[in-house]
């Protein structure tokens, strides 16, 4: 029987690039100027500008393209299908929201294939998709005890900033669990290929997803046990070794983010109509 490797996560990545070197602050604050812009608008016209900027942004990190394919099909996967369970359950949704039908082609009854639900369609995706790109960028350069460091420095108590820290750190290590217990169940000849069943893989599944949760509990139960001893959460505040200086590159950054949102927020309280179509 033949196992496949997985050779995929979503982790930190020690590079040294320009944005690794940024101060965790600024990755934070850039990730939600990223998620504030995409929240309050529909324009295609800014979307596909942020998903090519997050792209190129996530080149720039230097992590190889394997890396995060599978996320990537994983991704483009599950938004499509959600695009299609939507025109299910609201053929005409794009029809109301931009006031108008053009039809394409015809289904039965009341489905229809029209210019104005493809074009609703189209932009919900790539909108959900153009936070993808950032969100990769911001966990492969920002150490997570950075990260818990950045948050503490803004204001957040460092007792949730290290459970975020603990988190993210935690995550490498149930991939490699699952990966290990996956191939020690495949050892035993319990088969997760196409080879059988769907319902028979699914119940074999959980003969791995069992001895997961339980791994899990048990390293969660030896980390809060020497958190415990060694005093956590005694005192009232906290210094972090994985703090990073805030250089006048990331002022600069900061000042353009608060520009940027102070912009998106302008215009989605501005503008008359929530979606931007050209054929209207």
């Amino acid at each position: 029987m033949s196992t496949n490797k997985q050779s995929f996560g979503i982790n930190y990545v020690d590079l040294d690039t320009w944005l690794h070197r940024l101060n965790g602050v600024t990755k934070f604050l850039l990730f939600i100027t990223w998620i504030t812009v995409v929240l309050t608008t529909f324009d295609l016209r800014i979307i596909v500008p942020l998903i090519m900027i997050g792209l190129y942004l996530l080149r720039a990190t230097k992590v190889p393209f394997k890396a995060y394919k599978p996320l990537l099909i994983g991704t483009a996967t599950v938004l499509s299908m959600n695009a299609v369970f939507m025109f299910l359950l609201a053929p005409n949704q794009g029809n109301e929201l931009l006031g108008s039908t053009t039809v394409i082609m015809p289904i039965f009854g009341s489905y229809a294939i029209t210019q104005e639900t493809l074009f609703y369609l189209i932009t919900v995706t790539l909108k959900y998709f153009s936070m993808f790109p950032i969100a990769l960028v911001f966990v492969f350069t920002t150490h997570p005890t950075e990260f818990a460091a950045s948050l503490n420095r803004i204001g957040l108590p460092y007792k949730i900033a290290y459970a975020v820290s603990l988190t993210l750190r935690y995550l490498p290590e149930v991939k490699s669990d699952f990966v290990n217990i996956m191939h020690a169940q495949q050892a035993r000849g319990v088969d997760l290929s196409k080879n059988v069943p769907v319902f028979t893989r699914i119940s074999n599944i959980a003969k791995i997803l069992g001895p997961l949760i339980f791994s899990s509990l048990d390293r969660a139960d030896e980390i809060s046990n020497a958190m415990v001893l060694r005093g956590f959460g005694r005192a009232k505040s906290r210094t972090w070794f994985s703090e990073k200086v805030i250089t006048r590159t990331d002022k600069l950054m900061m000042s353009g983010l608060l520009v940027i949102v102070i912009l998106a927020i302008t215009k989605r309280v501005v503008e008359t109509s929530l979606f931007w179509y050209p054929f209207g």
